[in-house]
């Protein structure tokens, strides 16, 4: 599975979104457009992504910039999964 495949599917599961993230694209605008990713979703979207990717999201790497688009935290994972070891 895709990087971008598995961020869909944990944004679809986690934000309950019922498959409306199978509709995205590597364009699609996340904070600021999509309801259910406030705050608190943030957090649970974070620890979501590094149980399910085996990763570690820094405190200091989160920001706004980072959930932007889908583009954006596809990015981040994909270097987050090449780095990891």
């Amino acid at each position: 599975m895709s990087d971008e495949a598995l961020v869909l599917d944990i944004l679809d599961r986690t934000l309950t979104l019922g498959g409306r993230a199978q509709q995205m694209t590597h364009e699609t605008p996340l904070l600021g457009a999509l309801p259910e990713l406030d705050s608190m979703a943030v957090a649970w979207l974070v620890a979501a992504l590094e149980r399910e990717l085996d990763i570690r999201i820094e405190d200091d790497e989160i920001s706004a910039e980072l959930f932007a688009t889908v583009g954006t935290l596809t990015d981040f994972v994909a270097r987050k999964r090449a780095t990891r070891g």
